[in-house]
């Protein structure tokens, strides 16, 4: 029971570290759908390397869907407003959304095998993932940790304080396109182990939860990442346990740990 539970949850542990630091700054800047969007083109791209002739989780086929969701980052960089346009970035991210699902399907229709390949997306294969494919994931995460470290003065200040930014005189939709390009490639490593709904829930879920008791980025942070380990081994053990699917059993996890943070925060504010 032990060897068969280790692997996916030591694969939630390394997503959960990268995407609950992400996540807060996805729900500082708003555009909360920005990881289905980019899942999907990353999804898109997948598929079209399967129609190319290339086997799904191939070198290739993660260079098809890189490019693909290097498309998108370059869109939102390009499409975000400093003041509030006639059309909000928020329907812009919808929309690309809903042309690439629309697109994978068809794509997926004329491929070999294409419908199976786009269920796998949704679902991801994380309780069949392997050491070494965890091994790579973390080296690739410990990268972009790196990279965000190093310019976390110039994303968190984008995100938490853009008038700062303004005032500073920095290109916000150039530093917006390093910071999706690297949120991309994030998404196109853990789509296919955990599967969209589940990567979605990894990146707001904790950080929903986080920001309903603290504004302090140290401690956001901190509670972003606590809540994605809880709800990851709470999920993973009633999934073995009652021979459940994985992935629907954490997303229900973390649903019923945001309900449970909104109901304490209520309690909070009528005790104070």
């Amino acid at each position: 029971m032990l060897d068969l539970i280790l692997p996916p949850l030591a694969a939630c542990m390394v997503i959960v570290a990268i995407h609950s630091y992400l996540g807060l700054h996805i729900i500082a800047r708003e555009v909360i759908f920005v990881d289905l969007s980019l899942a999907q083109m990353a999804a898109l791209g997948s598929t079209v390397a399967i129609l190319a002739g290339h086997e799904s989780g191939t070198g290739m086929s993660y260079a098809y869907a890189l490019g693909f969701t290097t498309l998108g980052a370059a869109l939102f960089a390009l499409t975000r407003t400093h003041e509030k346009g006639r059309v909000p970035q928020e329907a812009i991210i919808g929309i690309v959304y809903v042309v690439a699902s629309a697109a994978a399907i068809l794509v997926a229709d004329r491929a070999p095998r294409g419908g199976e390949a786009i269920k796998d997306i949704l679902v991801g294969s994380l309780l069949w993932v392997t050491w070494p494919a965890i091994l790579k994931m973390a080296a690739a995460y410990a990268a972009l940790g790196v990279f965000h470290f190093v310019l976390r003065k110039r994303f968190l200040t984008i995100s938490f304080e853009p008038e700062t930014a303004l005032a500073n005189g920095w290109s916000i939709r150039w530093w917006d396109f390093w910071f999706y390009l690297s949120f991309g490639v994030v998404i196109t490593l853990s789509v296919p182990i955990a599967g969209v709904l589940l990567v979605f829930s990894f990146l707001v879920v904790p950080a929903a939860v986080a920001f309903q008791f603290s504004d302090s980025q140290k401690v956001l942070a901190l509670l972003s990442w606590l809540t994605g380990i809880l709800a990851s081994a709470a999920g993973l053990a009633v999934s073995f346990k009652y021979d459940l699917p994985t992935g629907p059993v954490i997303v229900c996890a973390f649903g019923l740990i945001l309900t449970l943070a909104f109901g304490l925060r209520r309690f909070m504010r009528r005790a104070a």
